[in-house]
């Protein structure tokens, strides 16, 4: 069976550092670290696990003051391995104002990646704030899908103050916002959602361009609700992701099989979804 792995990262070293401090407080959080990898070994990963990888760029400039694992990088690792990395999401910092805007359009019109990627608990924005609309006016005008991360998340958890991120920003209430306002953008929901997983639900049945990829959860501690939900009400709106590197995937993949969905429903979640929805 085709698998099409929606939310992978490059786990090189450029990805590692463009995190800063985020990644020192999520390894002291989870009792170890990411360590890097040469490419080779990224698309050697991606291989052994049979899948199609869809990486992520991300810009965090403004909050931590790194350099961003760049559109530009991502994209030429993607364009390296093609049978492997299918595709790219892009990366902007909103708060970049017009030099956002700007990148928007070479990630999509130069560079050709799929859509874009927003993180709002590292990002410290929240998606529906009108401050950040002429961005997304843009992105729905270049006619490409976003992924937004949804639901709590390991980086800044357990430090002082959460190194200043705001759980709130990362609510279904933003997305679905975003959903009305955009009626043409197709969103696709990044991770299942904790603790607001009913919210997301809500969310992803009530607005018809809002999907769902769960990725960064083992499957066998998905909430029971959302166990049912997959195989019924949203068997044509989940996706599949890994977070890669955050689990293996012979974990994720073994505990998908164990939660004993139809093979119609496994097509749908592994890749029938993303052909229909995001054209890959």
């Amino acid at each position: 069976m085709r698998i099409i792995d929606l939310h992978t990262y490059p786990n090189t070293k450029e990805w590692i550092a463009c995190q800063q401090p985020y990644v020192d407080a999520l390894a002291q959080y989870w009792g170890r670290g990411w360590v890097a990898k040469e490419e080779a070994a990224v698309v050697q990963d991606f291989t052994d696990a049979g899948v199609e990888s869809v990486l992520v760029a991300l810009d965090l400039e403004t909050t931590v003051h790194t350099p961003p694992c760049s559109n530009d990088y991502v994209s030429a690792m993607q364009k390296r391995h093609p049978e492997r990395i299918i595709q790219a999401w892009a990366s902007v910092d909103p708060f970049k104002g017009d030099d956002a805007i700007r990148e928007a359009k070479h990630a999509i019109e130069d560079l050709g990646m799929l859509g874009f990627h927003f993180h709002p608990i590292m990002g410290h924005y929240a998606v529906n704030d009108r401050a950040l609309y002429p961005l997304f006016e843009t992105i729905d005008a270049l006619k490409v899908p976003v992924m937004i991360d949804v639901g709590t998340t390991g980086m800044g958890a357990g430090m002082p103050g959460g190194m200043g991120a705001k759980l709130r920003h990362a609510h279904p209430a933003a997305i679905d916002e975003l959903a009305a306002d955009f009626p043409n953008l197709t969103i696709l929901a990044a991770h299942p959602g904790y603790p607001w997983v009913d919210e997301m639900t809500a969310v992803a049945l009530h607005k018809g361009n809002v999907y769902w990829e769960l990725s960064g959860w083992a499957p066998k501690y998905f909430p029971a609700q959302l166990k049912v939900d997959i195989r019924a009400r949203l068997k044509d709106k989940v996706m599949f992701g890994s977070d890669y590197p955050s689990l293996p995937y012979e974990r994720i993949l073994r505990e998908w099989a164990e939660l004993g969905y139809k093979d119609e429903v496994m097509e749908g979640i592994f890749h029938g979804n993303a052909e229909r929805v995001l054209g890959l």
